[in-house]
């Protein structure tokens, strides 16, 4: 289960140190975006220190590399799978083509460092190409654990503005979390870039969980906390789930074929959608009574 994701740029000690603190359920580490050329060897350098030292507790680590058409990203791989990251993010992903590549380098420096658990991959689809191979870069791996969806390049290559209300990217949300679904991954959606609206963050995150995303990225501490709230089960959604299976459990006590709840079928929709919730409170510590 997936809720915030938060990006801590890989040159900044200090975000990097308290990273495992700041209540997200993953941090995303960028070598790419947030490190400008000059500094790419210094902050690859941190990086591998934070990997090695510190103690992250429970948050996945997941690595934003360089994209494949730049001189960096074998050297990160270089340097960042020897230490053993849950997952790195590559950039640009326009097609499986791209993910091939990538993975045999993976899996060369694997080989090489003795690592056992492999590194999983989260890929970026930020562009137009991308998105429209969505489903084939989500299915070229059983190294795949999501796709992300990057609003901000995206919709530079779209040519279109990027909004608040986000009508730009309805198309692309809607076929990323397909794509993603049709290829059992999770989906993470783009993070909410005004920092100081929270009200508009919580819509927006709303908005991306009624849509099937897992989970949300975010670029600010600040956010984490709606983001979870959003992205976990609420407690009469948890409620209800426990009930569709007291419901169940009745039936099949009285020997009855048809079962409803409030006046509703219960069908296998129904069911697992109950299931899913049931497991995400489980995940969180809550009490599972399936």
């Amino acid at each position: 289960m997936r809720r915030s994701m938060l990006f801590l740029p890989g040159n900044n000690p200090n975000m990097l140190i308290n990273g495992g603190t700041l209540g997200a359920d993953g941090i995303i580490i960028d070598l790419e975006d947030a490190v400008s050329p000059d500094e790419k060897d210094a902050a690859r350098r941190l990086v591998q220190y934070a990997l090695a030292a510190l103690n992250f507790g429970t948050c996945e680590i997941i690595i934003r590399i360089n994209a494949l058409d730049t001189d960096y990203w074998e050297q990160d791989v270089e340097a960042i799978v020897p230490l053993g990251p849950d997952a790195i993010m590559p950039t640009k992903v326009s097609d499986a083509g791209y993910i091939h590549q990538l993975t045999a380098k993976i899996a060369a420096m694997e080989t090489k460092a003795g690592i056992t658990k492999p590194v999983m991959l989260m890929p970026l689809l930020e562009t137009a190409l991308g998105l429209e191979n969505a489903f084939a870069i989500a299915s070229s791996t059983n190294r795949i654990t999501a796709l992300y969806l990057g609003a901000e390049d995206l919709t530079a290559d779209l040519q279109a503005p990027r909004t608040k209300a986000g009508s730009e990217i309805a198309y692309a949300r809607g076929r990323i979390v397909c794509a993603a679904r049709a290829a059992r991954v999770d989906v993470l959606d783009t993070p909410y870039t005004d920092v100081n609206d929270l009200e508009g963050l919580r819509q927006d995150a709303i908005l991306a969980r009624s849509l099937g995303f897992t989970g949300k990225a975010v670029i600010s501490p600040r956010h984490v906390d709606d983001v979870n709230a959003v992205f976990s089960p609420s407690d009469a959604e948890i409620d209800h789930a426990h009930r569709v299976f007291e419901a169940i459990a009745r039936a099949k006590a009285q020997g009855k074929g048809v079962i409803s709840l409030d006046g509703k079928m219960i069908d296998a929709p129904i069911v697992e959608r109950a299931r899913t919730i049931l497991h995400a409170a489980e995940a969180l510590g809550r009490v599972n009574h399936e």
